[in-house]
């Protein structure tokens, strides 16, 4: 039996900065706590913990005082960097730059629309770090959509700007986009120029969409890692399986069932953008083990 790992899957580039900057201040001894998971994956959360660093929520922030504390990729509200000038918090803080730049776009155009009495629309994951942090740039009254089905949220005749989760699928938002339109002239004729789109999804990681249809193409069996957090790790396996019905989603080689490999002569093996190259690389060692 063949077991290929998938070249371009594994960590995005803010996960691995965040990561590095972990690994520096712990493996210098020093105290290092992180505001939530590092990352959707609890195999690297569970590895860094041992290494020591101490996983807090946003209620036990404002207890800590005087010491190190990560801002993950996901980035956070203001209300975070409040609380850290208070206490004294040293933030090291790894927001992806994908993020912060959509932060500081939500943020003006909640000024913007505004004074137009208008509406900050997000296509998201309601309750996600991201989210939580572009939410928080409108002083938390954006209106937070997931999919069609939430779009009786919004005020169809007034003005909406529209923004997206970095890791949400474009063709959803895309989609999303045409729906509100379509209900904006419904509702009000004419009302075009009140509707700004912004395309705010990661193209690294939206690119991986394709490469991973291509990929999940060539094997008899595909083995998804991605931990069930992962937003993005849920929507680039649903795209795997569409294309290969014999795909799998594990969160480690625990998780492997020998039946699945009964009949196949070739294996692939890919990830989200939140899944460690170790962690594929140990489910592909436990896969080689089966017999076909």
């Amino acid at each position: 039996m063949d077991v290929t790992i998938d070249p371009n899957s594994g960590f995005c580039f803010g996960v691995v900065y965040a990561i590095e900057i972990a690994e520096r201040e712990l493996a210098g001894g020093n105290k290092l706590y992180c505001l939530g998971d590092i990352v959707h994956n609890n195999m690297e959360v569970n590895r860094l913990k041992e290494m020591g660093l101490i996983i807090i929520g946003h209620d036990e922030l404002d207890q800590l005082h005087d010491c190190k504390v990560l801002i993950r990729a996901h980035g956070e509200p203001p209300e975070t960097y409040r609380i850290a000038l208070k206490n004294n918090l040293q933030l090291l803080d790894a927001s992806c730059p994908i993020v912060l730049n959509l932060q500081n776009e939500i943020r003006y155009g909640f000024q913007e629309i505004q004074e137009k009495e208008g509406q900050v629309v997000i296509y998201g994951k309601e309750g996600h770090a991201e989210v939580n942090g572009l939410r928080g740039q409108t002083m938390g009254k954006a209106i937070v959509i997931g999919s069609e089905d939430d779009l009786d949220k919004i005020d169809f005749a007034k003005p909406v700007h529209l923004y997206a989760q970095t890791t949400k699928s474009i063709e959803g938002f895309h989609a999303i986009v045409e729906t509100i339109r379509l209900r904006m002239e419904k509702a009000r004729p004419g009302s075009a120029a009140d509707f700004r789109w912004n395309d705010t999804i990661c193209r690294q990681v939206s690119n991986r969409s394709g490469k991973l249809r291509e990929f999940a193409a060539k094997f008899d069996v595909v083995i998804f890692v991605s931990g069930k957090k992962s937003s993005n790790g849920m929507i680039l396996y649903d795209e795997c399986r569409e294309i290969n019905p014999d795909t799998f989603l594990v969160s480690g080689p625990d998780e492997l069932k020998k039946e699945w490999f009964k009949n196949a002569g070739k294996v692939g093996v890919c990830g989200a953008t939140s899944t460690p190259m170790w962690l594929m690389e140990e489910v592909a060692a436990q896969i080689r083990t089966f017999k076909s």
